[in-house]
């Protein structure tokens, strides 16, 4: 290890902390385009809600998401979070480059790598679950690999406490420390497992992800009850080439070459090949329980800071080759900029996206994570950004047009937790708004009797089915949203024929 390593020098903490600003202030103008996406509606109402836990979902997201709507609709707040998220693991990837033994071009080259890939960007570009994530898994590898090069027991408190925040966030830590332990195991650095310290950053990680964990036990475990249901017709299942392919594609093809270096040179690296047997058990877990091809992206920082480390290495005595390497990568990675990031018109990107799957020979639907009811125009990511003002505002016209006794006691329900949190989010002193959804079916019915409904994309209309009357009070048809979520009906309902609370059991829907 060279001295860099040992602690961070002047000139590592300036590479560091400039490349994650700059990618910072990047995302913060290439970020707020397009609409809130659907997800992020969600994040956002069950964070005004505030729990230790989430049918689908820990609290840290939804929380940060609240908090940046506290003062307003601000989209620009919303995703400076997972900007400000983006630029920090970009800059705690330079400094485990450096702890590598890499010098100033691998973590030049580390920085420019981490902030392009394609699902890093994603990641970085709106608010979701795996927003953090790149940053705390690559910390608690940093951590570890400090505890390893004897800067001192103590960071295995950081490493913890990164992974129990990363509980916090997304349940797929589990199976990035599992995969981390595993990797322990199979080397000498099973050493640590001797050391007190190791076990105190355990027992943090632990007591910090306690809470959660309690929620969903406490719950009865909706979140595994959701996986199951994923699993059972919506997910689309792959087999492990397949994955593989789909490992390519998600990080792009100009960084595959970078990434699979690293994976070399940290199995040839005695002291790091604990993180080389982390990322081979990660993805073998996806691909065994049938992951979707994100669910371990977070965990490509510390390839690629490795496959930065091995091109420096490598090219030691052809130095003039390295500003070459480093433009193929940038150029070939800002190709993918629009696929990642929403900085392109509608109408411009649809045009890009044809051009760019004819030359590479590769369609959207070979990223499909999910069966859908027909394809949209725009890929989901950027579809579910459009539609929802347009949603909440017809839905806001029928309400304004009941008198005020219905309206006293009228309740909004909706097919998905998409549409619910957009009415709640957008709309102006509305009734109720209800769901069978996740999160929604858990907080019930605010003891409304369901005898004046406004149902969005439902089939109260059905004749004979549960109301004595229904009319099609309006339709939402907002352009580019997805498909089910143009031409909505949004029907009248009253005369319920069985109380709300007596049909609620069987509408709960957990996917």
């Amino acid at each position: 290890m060279n001295d860099a390593g040992a602690a961070p020098n002047r000139e590592l903490a300036l590479t560091a902390i400039a490349s994650g600003a700059l990618v910072f202030l990047l995302h913060l103008i290439a970020n707020p385009h397009y609409g809130y996406f659907r997800d992020e509606l969600y994040f956002i109402v069950c964070g005004f809600r505030p729990q230790f836990g989430y049918v689908d979902q820990p609290p840290l997201v939804p929380l940060l998401a609240a908090a940046t709507q506290l003062f307003g609709h601000s989209l620009v707040l919303l995703r400076a979070v997972p900007a400000l998220f983006a630029g920090a693991a970009v800059g705690v990837a330079v400094l485990l480059a450096a702890e590598l033994g890499g010098n100033r071009f691998a973590r030049i080259l580390t920085a420019l790598a981490v902030a392009l890939t394609p699902v890093l960007m994603g990641f970085g570009g709106k608010a979701g679950t795996d927003e953090a994530n790149p940053l705390l898994w690559t910390l608690a590898a940093y951590a570890l690999l400090r505890v390893i090069d004897g800067a001192g027991e103590r960071w295995a408190l950081v490493a913890g406490a990164a992974l129990g925040t990363a509980f916090e966030a997304k349940y797929t830590v589990v199976f990035f420390a599992a995969a981390l332990l595993g990797g322990l195991l199979l080397t000498p650095e099973r050493r640590l497992f001797g050391s007190r310290w190791f076990w105190a950053g355990a027992a943090l990680a632990s007591a910090i992800a306690l809470p959660n964990a309690l929620w969903q036990l406490m719950h009865g475990l909706p979140m595994l009850e959701l996986l199951r249901a994923g699993q059972d017709g919506k997910n689309v299942i792959v087999g492990p080439l397949a994955y593989l392919a789909q490992e390519v594609l998600i990080t792009g093809i100009f960084l595959t070459p970078l990434w699979l270096a690293g994976l070399v040179w940290l199995a040839l690296e005695r002291r790091a090949r604990f993180l080389f047997y982390t990322f081979v058990l990660l993805i073998a877990a996806m691909i065994d329980f049938h992951g979707k091809h994100y669910y371990p992206g977070a965990v490509y920082p510390i390839p690629l800071a490795a496959g930065c480390v091995a091109l420096e290495a490598w090219t030691a005595r052809v130095r003039f080759v390295r500003p070459v390497l480093a433009t193929i990568v940038a150029l070939g990675s800002l190709i993918f900029v629009p696929f990642a990031l929403p900085v392109l018109p509608e109408r411009a990107f649809l045009g890009y996206e044809a051009h760019v799957e004819h030359a590479l020979g590769v369609k959207r639907s070979d990223l499909a994570t999910e069966h859908r009811r027909g394809e949209p125009e725009l890929p989901q990511d950027w579809a579910d950004m459009h539609g929802w003002p347009e949603l909440a505002a017809s839905v806001q016209r029928v309400v304004d047009s009941l008198s005020p006794a219905d309206r006293a006691r009228a309740v909004i329900v909706t097919s998905n937790y998409g549409e619910a949190s957009a009415i709640a989010f957008f709309g102006r002193d509305l009734p109720p708004v209800i769901s069978g959804h996740n999160q929604f079916w858990l907080w019930g019915t605010y003891g409304r009797s369901g005898d004046v409904v406004v149902d969005v994309n439902g089939d109260c209309g059905r004749a004979g089915h549960l109301f004595d009357r229904a009319v099609l009070a309006a339709t939402s048809s907002p352009a580019y949203a997805m498909t089910w979520e143009r031409n909505v009906p949004i029907m009248l309902c009253s005369g319920i024929r069985v109380p709300l609370r007596t049909l609620w059991p069987s509408l709960k829907h957990y996917v």
